[in-house]
């Protein structure tokens, strides 16, 4: 066995994978953590609008808006990541999101403490993801540590935090609404 050659290989895998996650994300923030999706599956940031809870949904959907006549599902992050409930702020926003959940395309609101802003992360200022172990389901959704404005930065996988089974039901059951008029 070649100890040298796999090292080599598995630095060189890496590099790529850092190679591959630079770009812009969008930083956001829950409980004093900083989160970042890839900017390009953001839609648009919107302050926090009436949310109605859709029966017999998990804990972790918060309900449906009315976005310009669309049904949105809202997916509350504290939830997701196990984090504790605590009221909204004038700081609480909804982020609309573009992703692939259950290989169809799915538009969805995220609900987060606060934006902070767009950072641009390249590839040395990114890490891979801690080794959590089985105990943190959260390590699942990290692609990576980024360092950006002096502060640690969670890369999401934003298309594994969305597929899952509530996710994909409450986004079902927006399908066949469709549209809401008001």
């Amino acid at each position: 066995m070649d100890v040298q050659g796999e090292v080599e290989r598995t630095q060189g895998d890496g590099e790529a994978r850092r190679a591959a996650l630079a770009g812009k994300y969008l930083t956001f923030e829950l409980g004093g953590d900083a989160y970042g999706l890839e900017i390009l599956k953001v839609r648009e940031i919107i302050g926090l609008l009436e949310i109605t809870r859709v029966p017999r949904a998990p804990a972790v959907v918060r309900g449906v808006i009315n976005l310009r006549g669309r049904v949105i599902p809202v997916l509350d992050m504290r939830a997701r990541f196990g984090l504790p409930a605590e009221a909204a702020t004038e700081q609480t926003v909804i982020i609309v999101v573009q992703c692939v959940t259950g290989g169809r395309p799915l538009t969805m609101g995220i609900l987060v403490d606060r934006v902070l802003e767009v950072h641009a992360i390249d590839a040395a200022g990114i890490e891979p993801p801690p080794d959590l172990g089985g105990a943190a389901v959260e390590g699942a959704f990290i692609l990576g540590v980024g360092k950006a404005g002096g502060r640690i930065v969670f890369l999401l996988d934003l298309d594994r935090i969305l597929d899952d089974g509530a996710a994909g039901s409450v986004a079902d059951l927006a399908e066949a609404g469709g549209t809401i008029n008001s």
